[in-house]
């Protein structure tokens, strides 16, 4: 069975990109593909030779030397030089999946024949992603305008026999990988510098691999939040799609269908309630997670229509005879999504944490901190402290980073997206919304077990006994960073069926 995915025009979703990476596809150019590639360097290469007016980054200076005309013989020079100097990236690296994902992003949007880049640079950009040679890229340094200049060239940086690569596991000098692979250093052309390194693949990349888990996690807070109403011994009646169809905001309706689906069976929520109303973070989970959703579902779009771009600056069209430069670089809807992600994903945590609280709180039956003879016993009294400390730093980090900008390149790039650092900070809201459900199913699941003898649904039931096997039945205390620890791994390791998550 041939498990190649050949890079072409067809619309790329999300979707295919996470079997692309799940499945461990390696990449191919289709041959369309490669006619576009081709074609557009050939005509460039005609231009050039005919052509001896200034075109912006083929044969000038970059961003405010935008006016300094180069000589022909030294154009692969500039392009090497733009490289070298764009690459001064700082921070902590970025993490391999998300380098990866550059890589096919990168080679996806050079695959139009807009670009202007030689089919062999493609190329090596390929065998980089087939080879799993990832290069070494830092997290600090984009503006989000221009592209992402500074994580680009370092992504560009090994096809030079520049820079570090991550290779079996080791971190080692990509010109000493060159080598183990008997590859040449690319000769960069004109333009190709400027077509690597202008574009929006370290946005896209971290949007991307953050949509995929915020799906996932977004249906696990749904499951999540269930099982804490069934711990805590809620109603179902808020939940009647009849009160949904009158507010029929999407995410709200099919976060209470689901609710539904996953208590369907369940002893503990058919039984008689003495109370009348549940608390918000229980009674309004489909208004709270249904809005979370819709902006998901919102990015979502953003972002596929981002990686279906060409997103380089000058752009070549051969039909129409011209070389237009331009602004697809911008990484201002991108920052906007992202930043809505933030706050999406933060909320989810946010109303999580309040359900652990309202858990330990010694209401309905359930003992304080969720643990027989407290006092001696802190039980689960500290997790929620750990939850609330987290939940308060997303709601530091949802702050939008798109609202700023900094004058650079001598007044040239004088409104910037800052879309990158809403990228690396949605990437840790993601990871924190992680950690805060974890502590909530933790909770939970110690809560329903004092339903005993009733039963919560077979799904729930099964669920929770997988769980379990992780993450004991808390008797009496122990250290429970661990427990957490397994909390999270057990989450990310569930795996969902891709139907269940639409």
């Amino acid at each position: 069975m041939d498990n190649t995915h050949y890079i072409s025009s067809d619309v790329l979703s999300l979707e295919t990109l996470q079997e692309i990476i799940s499945h461990h596809k390696s990449l191919a150019l289709s041959e369309e593909a490669k006619v576009n590639i081709s074609k557009c360097r050939q005509y460039l290469d005609l231009k050039m030779a005919s052509h001896k007016e200034p075109i912006y980054g083929i044969n000038t200076g970059f961003g405010a030397l935008c006016n300094v005309v180069i000589s022909e013989e030294s154009l692969s020079h500039l392009q090497e030089n733009l490289v070298k100097s764009h690459a001064c990236g700082i921070g902590e690296e970025v993490p391999l999946t998300i380098v990866k994902m550059m890589l096919l992003l990168k080679i996806q949007s050079l695959s139009y024949g807009y670009s202007g880049v030689q089919p062999a640079t493609v190329e090596r950009l390929i065998d980089f992603y087939n080879h799993d040679i990832l290069p070494v890229i830092y997290n600090q340094g984009s503006l989000g305008a221009s592209g992402d200049l500074a994580p680009l060239a370092h992504l560009s940086l090994p096809l030079l026999g520049e820079g570090e690569v991550w290779f079996e596991g080791h971190k080692r000098a990509a010109a000493d990988i060159l080598a183990h692979f008997n590859w040449k250093p690319v000769v960069l052309q004109s333009k190709e510098g400027l077509a690597l390194l202008n574009g929006t693949q370290f946005m896209s990349a971290y949007g991307a691999h953050i949509l995929i888990k915020a799906c996932k996690f977004s249906w696990l807070a749904d499951l999540i939040g269930t099982i804490s109403l069934e711990g805590f011994d809620g109603r179902k009646e808020p939940f009647n799609e009849l009160i949904h169809f009158i507010r029929p905001h999407k995410g709200q309706i099919v976060t209470a269908n689901r609710v539904n689906e996953f208590l369907e069976g369940s002893q503990i929520i058919n039984q008689k309630k003495e109370h009348v109303q549940d608390p918000y973070s229980f009674r309004c989970m489909p208004q709270v997670h249904g809005a979370s959703k819709d902006a998901i579902d919102y990015v979502k779009k953003v972002f596929k229509t981002e990686v279906n771009s060409v997103t380089d600056n000058p752009n070549i069209f051969i039909d129409s005879d011209q070389i237009i430069s331009g602004g697809n670089f911008h990484g201002q809807p991108l920052a906007l999504a992202l930043d809505f992600l933030a706050i999406a994903l933060a909320e989810l945590g946010s109303i999580s944490e309040r359900r652990t609280y309202q858990l330990i709180s010694g209401l309905r039956g359930l003992p304080a901190f969720l643990i027989e003879n407290p006092g001696l016993n802190s039980g689960f009294m500290i997790p929620q402290y750990t939850a609330a400390s987290i939940a308060s730093q997303n709601k530091q980090l949802a702050s939008p980073a798109s609202v700023d900008s900094i004058v650079s390149s001598n007044g040239q790039e004088d409104h910037v997206s800052m879309g990158a650092n809403a990228a690396t900070k949605v990437l840790r809201v993601m990871d924190n919304l992680e950690r805060i459900l974890a502590i909530e199913l933790m909770n939970a699941s110690q809560a329903i077990a004092f339903r005993a003898p009733l039963k919560s649904s077979n799904f729930i039931e099964m669920f929770l006994k997988s769980f379990r096997e992780e993450v004991p039945f808390l008797e009496e205390d122990r250290i429970l960073h661990y427990d957490i620890e397994k909390s999270v791994s057990f989450l990310n390791s569930f795996v969902i069926e891709e139907e269940l998550l639409n």
